[in-house]
């Protein structure tokens, strides 16, 4: 997770104190924006829509500067980084994480009137076992559902797997260098191999209450970026495989490379695999806009899938995930709110 020094000053020394001085500065004008988002809530559709959103924005913010604020005090109580890395600090961290979200969550789901509900094996059906978790990748925070459910309902401890840009938001950016994460360019070209090492080194000594998340589509779904993953697939000489992408209406043709990685590195543990539905028909800004403050109810499936099941060999596993992905896309289209 190495980073030139000019993009680490910058994430560090301008985005995060800027974060907080504006998180200061809106709770100093408060009133004024109540008062802008009141004004404009008759004028747009939804039971005051602008307000919703404009709370749920500074509980958003307001968070951020919470936990970079207690991070700097944990980056000098650990003798100026020194023991950040230890499983001490670790766990101090672990446990801020999921405390922030609680309460992110909570505030949301009350204001947003938003359900979560679950059908499936919860992935604490075999405790005492690491998991590994392949989750589609739809919708605006979809990860930070499955984080939160992850270690606010299931009591484990995420390894995450996610696309670089995420690190330029300041509080994931200080927190995921300080517990097992991994930041990766979802189009690596040439260093694809490397990307999976580092994938693999991630997922390497996971131990009972350890779950390692990857996204094996690579970013959300949209209609294009469906075209072009089974455009790569014919590129890359793999018709068989882009037929059966063209296939599945709901879901990106997964990119095995680094859930394979992991699952080399991770011998002892079971695989979970996570379908969502109700925030993936929210594309684009003016989807978040129209639909995000009304009733929404997200539904979570999880399949738990023992080790012993999972075939030997990179073929084989290739074509078994494919065809999870196929049965994915199968839920959603029947789920589909």
């Amino acid at each position: 997770m190495s980073q030139p020094a000019g993009t680490w000053a910058l994430r560090r020394l301008v985005l995060a104190p800027g974060t907080v001085a504006v998180v200061v500065l809106l709770w100093v004008t408060l009133p004024v924006w109540l008062l802008a988002a009141a004004a404009l809530s008759p004028l747009v559709p939804g039971h005051l829509r602008a307000l919703r959103i404009l709370w749920v924005a500074i509980v958003y913010l307001t968070c951020e500067a919470i936990l970079l604020v207690v991070m700097f005090g944990l980056w000098i109580s650990s003798g100026f980084g020194w023991r950040l890395r230890t499983p001490y600090f670790q766990g101090i961290h672990y446990d801020l994480v999921q405390g922030t979200m609680w309460v992110f969550f909570h505030e949301a789901r009350r204001v947003l009137r938003l359900r979560i509900g679950t059908e499936g094996p919860a992935p604490d059906a075999h405790p005492g076992r690491p998991i590994l978790v392949c989750c589609r990748h739809a919708g605006p925070g979809d990860s930070f559902v499955l984080i939160h459910t992850l270690m606010a309902w299931y009591d484990r401890e995420p390894r995450v797997v996610l696309k670089d840009t995420l690190a330029w938001d300041p509080a994931i950016g200080v927190l995921l260098h300080r517990i097992p994460a991994r930041f990766i360019t979802p189009n690596p070209g040439a260093g694809g191999e490397a990307l999976e090492q580092q994938i693999a080194s991630l997922a390497t000594g996971l131990d009972e209450n350890d779950a390692f998340v990857i996204f094996p589509e690579g970013g959300n779904f949209t209609p294009e970026r469906r075209r072009r993953a089974i455009d790569r697939l014919r590129r890359l000489g793999m018709e068989r495989m882009a037929a059966r992408a063209e296939e599945m209406m709901h879901v990106l043709a997964p990119r095995p490379g680094g859930f394979l990685a992991a699952l080399d590195a991770a011998p002892e543990a079971d695989v979970v695999l996570v379908a969502h539905t109700g925030l993936d028909h929210l594309v684009t800004v003016a989807d978040v806009w129209r639909e995000l403050p009304m009733d929404k109810q997200i539904v979570m499936r999880w399949w738990q899938v023992p080790r012993a099941e999972i075939p030997a060999g990179r073929e084989a596993r290739i074509d078994w995930l494919f065809a999870w992905w196929e049965r994915i896309d199968d839920w959603i289209d029947a789920n589909r709110p």
